[in-house]
């Protein structure tokens, strides 16, 4: 089994850095820096989820539940409680790990189509206690949410600072994908039973993960109510859970460059087709059956591709040198399984001796 790849190269990184530092100028105005704050409030999620689905292989499509556990508690803290909004980010955060922990306790154990669906129902049940306690989440009318003091209270600031969280969180899954963790994630999504005959604990391995992207969920969730200044339960619509899904799926599993592209992708293509925002889910589904079709592993592997073209990899040729001394004298031994016959039993009789 070959180590999973993060797909993050040192000049790829350096460019993608300048052009994050960059953005604020290069954008051409105040709605596009919104936008890019977006899909770092969207990646922070995705990154976490793709370590579920990407990685481990689990089918989790209620995330939006916990995206919606982390804005309200982020909402609720700095509003009625009148906590720091740093502060709030990190209790948003635990407290989706504990929701992750025990969404995942029972539900891991399930296989894929039914865990699938304990996630939905998840993400339902949290849609119905949002609308059922008005008290404290504003019911169906919503409620403001405080946004963060200086130097994070300006488009430049929060945009900055939702990046150093993305970057944040991209380094601990780029960590967690390039060691022994990462290869153990693959081993339980190829095959289950080669992992736990080589002494994986399949279980402890898939809550891990799983309570790690619950408590990345609940810090995007915070950063995403802070940027939006208002929510309500339509805003945590379960397409947005689709989205996520389709974003990994988009951009490919096993890596961590594609789903950062799928993310970015679809929430840029809402802009891209404006004239057509009726048609906003068509060009949805017609992406996801075109990269289905033609780029089964995603569009980051096109990218891989044309890297190996530009850059092809030097595979060193290494001459094995077989140890004659250990095989002669496995071979000389009698006993030696598989070892050769005597030489006196493959003579052949000469002529006038007795067989």
């Amino acid at each position: 089994m070959n180590a999973p790849t993060s797909g993050l190269k040192p000049y790829a990184l350096a460019v993608g850095a300048l052009l994050v530092v960059a953005l604020p100028w290069l954008a051409g105005d105040q709605y596009q820096l919104h936008l890019a704050a977006l899909i770092a409030v969207y990646w922070i999620l995705v990154a976490g989820l793709n370590l579920v689905i990407g990685y481990t292989g689990q089918i989790s499509i209620g995330h939006v539940g916990l995206l919606a556990i982390g804005a309200y508690s982020f909402t609720i803290l700095t509003g009625k409680l009148e906590w720091h909004p740093g502060l709030a980010v990190l209790v948003a955060g635990a407290v989706c790990g504990l929701c992750g922990l025990a969404l995942g306790l029972p539900s891991l154990r399930l296989p894929g189509f039914y865990f699938a669906m304990a996630t939905m129902a998840f993400a339902l049940i949290v849609n119905e206690l949002v609308l059922a306690n008005d008290g404290w989440t504003g019911g169906g009318i919503g409620m403001p949410v405080d946004i963060f003091p200086a130097p994070f209270d300006t488009p430049v600031g929060y945009y900055y600072l939702v990046v150093m969280v993305a970057l944040a969180v991209t380094l601990l899954t780029w960590n967690v994908v390039r060691h022994m963790w990462g290869l153990g994630l693959v081993s339980i999504r190829d095959t289950e039973v080669t992992a736990q005959a080589v002494g994986v604990p399949i279980f402890r391995v898939k809550l891990t993960i799983f309570v790690f992207s619950g408590i990345a969920a609940g810090v995007s969730g915070a950063l995403f109510a802070s940027l939006q200044s208002y929510i309500t339960p339509d805003t945590f619509v379960f397409e947005l859970s689709l989205f996520f899904f389709v974003s990994i799926i988009i951009g490919g599993r096993g890596s961590i460059v594609g789903p950062l592209l799928g993310t970015a992708v679809l929430t840029a293509l809402p802009e891209l087709v404006a004239p057509l925002a009726k048609l906003g889910n068509f060009f949805y589904g017609l992406l996801l059956l075109v990269v289905v079709l033609v780029v089964p592993e995603g569009i980051g592997r096109v990218f891989e591709v044309l890297q190996e073209r530009w850059k092809p990899r030097k595979v060193a040729n290494e001459t094995v040198q077989p140890d004659l001394v250990r095989l002669q004298r496995a071979l000389a031994e009698p006993g030696a399984s598989g070892a050769a016959p005597p030489a006196t039993a493959l003579r052949k009789p000469a002529l006038g001796e007795q067989a």
